[in-house]
């Protein structure tokens, strides 16, 4: 597989009648793959205005119906799955073995809740004081805008869409301009797998807060579900409030990666390679501190450098497979630089790197490992978002689980110990909303994904991935005792 041939668009209707267009970039090569059409205030609200007529019709749809639906895009998305993972390759820059992974597992969305949408939820009790039943059900809770980042084109937007279409819900989504080939695509296999005329809208555009404002100023939108920077879900959530809109927010991470002193530290690189290198590092639940007992730091540092400088960097349809490909834009790549530079000026020790070959045209930054690296540094305390992968030594449990905490974020954590009940107590203490317990992957469909602090409100994935689409409803029934 190559991605060196043009991306495979020929179904897809890249403009959508929209007046302008905009480029869309391989990060990898510089070239230009596409020319998308590049939505406004126009095209925000011809999208709002189609879910709202269509959502009668699918709110009243069985639930059987819609599983039914759910589970045909399952298929179409296995069946287009070569042709998915290139346009990942193409848009986004990642490995093939990223790409097929991340096609993989935004199918099983689809598959997930097709399954979820006809296993219905509420109650039927009696008040304690007699007199009365109540009935509590839950109810759609409207036209829902989805607005999704670049990272992880294709299972950001099933994640988002699959449970709002299972519990009845019509959608806009804008999806990032970065990466929109993915959603056309998928939009394609929902209309294929019987999806009606809209009850699911993409908007791509490169002027996101018209397009987004537009939607949360419009009083048929009921719903927002954001995933993307804690900067951004700020400025949404203040715009939300002005009608008290229900809100979904999956935001920022600075997730720590304990490591123990009794830990299977071969298990713990194999696992830190995961949390960390996974999509070049350019993921919100990404490790980005190691904190390794100081008993193990060197023979830690010195396994995941050997790792990392084994690592082939270079565009995805390079002979023989990449492990990192590029970063998204220019702009990322040079932050990404200056935060290495940062760091050694600050007094971490570049311990091992990668090398990229010489010629690439495209975003490509070095894979890193530092150490020596101060519990302070502006490279343990910010968001990394890549390759960089920065260790920080500690010898009193307490104290680890106090610097883990010390962030204002608290998406994913990891830890990795020998002793079980000791990773556990350590997993219980961390301020997070997932913690991997001797693994470096916290997510799959069938498990709530979400933070705490300032990494976001609400739940996607498993059930409670379909209730933030549901409003709770009590039907209070009259009672009299016989």
């Amino acid at each position: 597989m190559t991605v060196t041939a043009p991306p495979p668009l020929a179904d897809l209707d890249l403009v959508g009648g929209a007046t302008h267009t905009f480029e869309v970039e391989d990060p990898a090569t510089t070239e230009v793959l596409a020319h998308v059409g590049d939505g406004g205030v126009d095209e925000a609200r011809a999208a709002v205005a189609a879910a709202y007529g269509a959502g009668p019709d699918w709110r009243a749809a069985a639930p059987r119906v819609r599983s039914e639906v759910l589970r045909r895009a399952y298929e179409l998305v296995l069946r287009d799955a070569d042709r998915l993972a290139l346009l990942l390759m193409a848009e986004n820059g990642k490995p093939e073995a990223d790409a097929r992974a991340e096609v993989g597992y935004a199918a099983e969305f689809f598959r997930w809740y097709a399954e979820e949408a006809v296993r219905p939820g509420g109650s039927w009790g009696e008040a304690p004081a007699g007199g009365s039943r109540a009935i509590v059900t839950q109810q759609p809770v409207g036209v829902a805008a989805l607005v999704t980042p670049w990272n992880f084109p294709a299972a950001m937007i099933t994640r988002k869409v699959a449970p709002a279409l299972a519990a009845g819900c019509t959608v806009v989504v804008k999806p990032a301009a970065e990466t929109p080939l993915t959603a056309l695509a998928l939009g394609a296999l929902l209309r294929e797998a019987g999806v009606p005329d809209g009850v699911v809208n993409l908007v791509p555009t490169t002027d996101p807060g018209t397009v987004v404002s537009t939607w949360l100023d419009d009083p048929r939108v009921r719903k927002i579900s954001f995933t993307g920077s804690t900067r951004v879900g700020q400025v949404l959530l203040r715009q939300a409030a002005d009608r008290v809109v229900v809100s979904s927010m999956e935001l920022g991470g600075n997730a720590p990666f304990v490591v123990t002193e009794d830990a299977d530290i071969e298990a713990a690189v194999a696992g830190a390679l995961v949390a960390k290198f996974r999509n070049g590092g350019q993921a919100c639940t990404a490790a980005n501190r190691f904190l390794v007992h100081e008993a193990v730091a060197p023979a830690f540092t010195a396994a995941l450098g050997a790792a990392v400088t084994r690592f082939r960097v270079g565009p995805a349809g390079t002979t023989g497979g990449v492990d990192i490909g590029p970063m998204i834009t220019a702009a990322q790549a040079e932050r990404l630089e200056r935060t290495v530079q940062r760091a050694l000026d600050d007094g971490a020790r570049l311990a091992h790197r990668a090398t990229v070959p010489d010629g690439l045209r495209g975003h490509f930054v070095a894979p890193v490992v530092l150490d020596r690296v101060a519990p302070d540094a502006a490279v343990v305390s910010d968001e990394i978002f890549g390759p960089v992968a920065p260790i920080v030594t500690w010898t009193d449990t307490d104290d680890v689980v106090a610097l883990a905490n010390a962030s204002e974020y608290g998406l994913a954590a990891y830890v990795y110990a020998g002793d079980l009940r000791r990773a556990l107590r350590i997993g219980e203490a961390l301020e997070a909303g997932m913690v991997g317990v001797n693994r470096g992957s916290v997510s799959d469909p069938s498990a709530p994904f979400g933070g705490v602090k300032q990494s976001g409100l609400g739940r996607e994935g498993a059930r409670q991935g379909l209730e933030e689409f549901t409003e709770t409803k009590l039907l209070s029934l009259d009672w009299p005792e016989a």
